[in-house]
């Protein structure tokens, strides 16, 4: 029997081939905390009476969520962390002095690779599986169970193959194919299943758009996303090795075999799509961008950002639709790339210049705005178009405020015109 993706890579870690529905020990190649999380594992390894990590290099502490501080318990959490990693010699803890969202900083770092079984306290811990690995998100006694031994107990998950065709129209991104499958098969569709995406749309599909499509596949109940690598994942690698001067291990490259079994196959055509917007108050509540600017539903809020959308291209697309105009005097936008480095290169390229010279706002890399921590609360019965990933009841804030989730181009179009508006007629 022919084996997907994701029984190669556990049969690979566990040393002898292993298929969906077995429980299996692997070794984890990258464990992955934050600010918030990271102190509940220290706690739970402390008190196990470990006092040293099974693999030091292997497990990666970034303060993103509330960094800089918000408030004097967050500044005392986050200091929990930073004794734990001076404690620990931890090679990779980045603070402030290199930000970055998690899960845009790691593979920028070439920290998550091709092959890997990596876990995070942190659901959108899927992001990564664009790169070709299996990434999942866990608890955080789940990553002390992987800092004492190196290891963690899993069930491999049955995979459900999305084959996305055709050339995608006109305003459509990565963030409306995963729109679509979520509105397809509901936010419990993919429950503890691995969502493998594949088709010749994915096969010209940008590693910022695959990072966006994986991001998502949480959002469907799904244990993780995860994409074949192929010549864009190579060379986006090898551009990050020169970058960095090396990865962290030299990546291995999977791919499912033509007789693998699916518990389903999902077919989309890409090019009937639209840019999708999912109304409150869940992701799978996506309607066509027609239907959504037919509504006219006036915002308060503009955000572009998050580990779902806050990487460069992001900020190039959203700069190509504000350049020269400015957003609705009755709209805030928050922009917040996704860490130092995009935030530079946006920079270098002209982008800020022109973002803020629209009335935008520019923060610090953050997650505080797409979880309702700090750096763009809303208030009572408030609307906002955001390019996050969750868009549930107080998600981002008061629990009469309203989320709409849809892609950056969207965002910016709806910021100028000061309701949620269709932005194909300015690309």
């Amino acid at each position: 029997m022919g084996q997907t993706l994701v029984e190669k890579i556990f049969s690979k870690h566990c040393g002898k081939e292993v298929n969906a529905g077995q429980i299996v020990e692997s070794p984890i190649d990258m464990v992955i905390g934050n600010d918030i999380t990271t102190p509940l594992s220290i706690k739970a390894f402390e008190r196990s009476g470990a006092s040293k990590l099974a693999k030091a290099d292997n497990f990666c502490i970034v303060m993103d969520h509330f960094i800089p501080a918000k408030d004097i318990a967050s500044a005392n959490q986050a200091r929990i962390s930073r004794d734990f990693a001076k404690k620990h010699k931890l090679k990779y803890f980045f603070d402030e002095r290199d930000m970055g969202i998690e899960h845009a900083l790691l593979p920028e770092k070439g920290l998550v690779l091709s092959g890997d079984v990596i876990i995070g306290a942190d659901s959108h811990t899927c992001t990564h599986g664009a790169l070709g690995a299996f990434s999942t998100g866990m608890g955080s006694t789940d990553l002390a169970y992987a800092m004492i031994t190196g290891k963690n107990w899993f069930k491999v998950p049955e995979s459900i193959q999305v084959v996305f065709e055709g050339a995608l129209p006109k305003g459509v991104y990565g963030k409306d194919l995963i729109l679509e499958v979520i509105r397809q098969i509901g936010v419990d569709g993919a429950l503890y299943k691995s969502l493998e995406f594949c088709g010749s749309a994915i096969e010209s599909l940008s590693m910022d758009d695959r990072f966006s499509l994986c991001n998502m596949a949480i959002e469907a109940g799904a244990k993780n996303g995860i994409i074949a690598p192929d010549s864009i994942t190579k060379a986006y690698l090898a551009e990050v090795e020169a970058a960095n001067g090396s990865l962290r291990a030299s990546p291995s490259y999977y791919q499912s075999d033509s007789n693998a079994q699916y518990a389903k196959r999902l077919h989309i055509d890409v090019s009937a799509l639209e840019p999708l917007v999912a109304y409150p108050f869940l992701p799978s509540n996506g309607k066509p961008i027609s239907h959504a600017s037919s509504e006219h539903l006036r915002i308060d809020q503009a955000f572009i950002g998050s580990c779902t959308n806050g990487r460069l291209s992001d900020l190039k697309i959203a700069s190509q639709i504000l350049k020269g105009k400015k957003i609705h005097s009755d709209v805030r936008l928050i922009i917040t790339p996704g860490t130092q480095k995009i935030y530079r290169q946006a920079q270098e390229l002209g982008y800020i210049d022109i973002l803020l010279d629209s009335g935008a706002l520019i923060s610090n890399p953050t997650c505080g705005a797409c979880l309702g921590g700090y750096m763009g609360i809303l208030g009572d019965n408030e609307r906002c178009i955001s390019t996050t990933n969750r868009n549930f009841i107080g998600r981002m804030g008061s629990r009469t405020s309203q989320v709409y989730l849809a892609n950056a181009a969207v965002v910016a179009h709806s910021a100028i015109m000061g309701e949620i508006a269709d932005p194909r007629e300015v690309l």
